[in-house]
């Protein structure tokens, strides 16, 4: 399967506070906020959410298009990506502006506070899927994730035109998108992501109920942190998968763009949602447990064994044969 995973690419600064944010909210005075906090920690990363996706499909076997833009300077960042099994062609520089960059700090109960400075990323909106499709080949799925909101409207409506499956995952997109843009991404994709958060919000933003929402994607799946995920569709029961459990520190950035990844090669294999969800779970652990993005080194055999002990000797039957050559 020929994979395009359109969106943000982006250099992530993140930073770890010992303490907790809301031991230093005072409720009386929220109308003016002034905080600065102390920081132990800071890890300056490769990151993005459609870079952080096209290495997970990468490392998994895949060799997936991204398709975003970026400031100059990306060379070493391009090289590492296609190591990784990236096909980076379709990367549009800007001649004027800096790639995106995100600036999270993580307290010790996992709350996050976060600013994403857009840059280059607002030239996405110049990139035709139709040229990338002419120069690549066919795309047999466009993975549509937060990235400049008139680029995500585009690519939706470009791959409605072209008839090619696209996945919806608006995410952190959706708090500043209109009415209109929401729903425009909601025409009928094979998969919607969202967070619990975001299962609400896009309600809010769209206007539209769930079940108004259930019936205009091909399959929704809401990812739950440490409880697992959900997969629902209309006229079907939920597939509800529990997480796999990390074995030592965690860190959350990046872990529900890692989950995407896993479920998305899934798919791809031909697997059905319930192994999906798994292999999604699965791989966000992995990232869990590493400080970045994109700073795991997959094993198959890790992977198929984390499944296997959370969801049973049955659970890799179809994974095996595609993660046992992946060390």
């Amino acid at each position: 399967m020929r994979i395009a995973v359109t969106g943000s690419i982006a250099e992530d600064h993140l930073m770890v506070y010992p303490g907790r944010f809301t031991e230093q909210f005072i409720a009386e005075s929220l109308d003016k906020v002034s905080l600065s906090f102390l920081v132990d920690e800071l890890e300056i990363r490769a990151g993005g959410v459609a870079a952080n996706i096209a290495f997970g499909l990468g490392s998994l076997g895949l060799r997936p298009l991204l398709v975003g833009a970026v400031g100059p300077g990306f060379e070493q960042y391009r090289a590492r990506l296609e190591r990784h099994g990236v096909d980076t062609g379709p990367v549009r520089v800007s001649e004027s502006r800096h790639t995106a960059r995100f600036v999270c700090t993580t307290d010790r109960d996992h709350n996050q506070i976060g600013s994403f400075y857009a840059g280059a990323m607002s030239e996405a909106r110049l990139i035709d899927l139709r040229t990338v499709q002419e120069r690549t080949g066919a795309l047999d799925l466009v993975v549509v994730s937060p990235n400049d909101p008139e680029a995500m409207v585009r690519h939706t409506r470009e791959c409605t035109e072209l008839g090619v499956p696209f996945v919806a995952d608006p995410s952190q997109q959706l708090a500043r998108m209109a009415r209109d843009d929401v729903r425009a991404l909601l025409a009928g994709p094979e998969f919607l992501f969202t967070n619990e958060y975001e299962s609400v919000l896009i309600q809010e933003r769209s206007g539209w109920t769930e079940q108004q929402i259930l019936g205009r994607v091909g399959g929704w799946v809401i990812t739950r942190g440490a409880e697992g995920a959900v997969v629902q569709r209309a006229g079907h029961r939920p597939v509800v998968v529990k997480s796999v459990p990390p074995s030592g520190a965690t860190e959350p950035t990046g872990a529900g763009d890692a989950f995407r990844a896993g479920f998305l090669a899934a798919v791809a294999w031909g697997l059905g949602l319930e192994s999906a969800a798994r292999l999604g779970s699965a791989l966000a652990t992995t990232v869990l447990e590493s400080t970045g993005t994109q700073q795991y080194t997959l094993s198959g055999p890790d992977l198929l064994g984390r499944i296997r002990d959370t969801y049973g000797v049955s659970a890799v039957d179809g994974l095996a044969a595609h993660l046992a050559v992946r060390r």
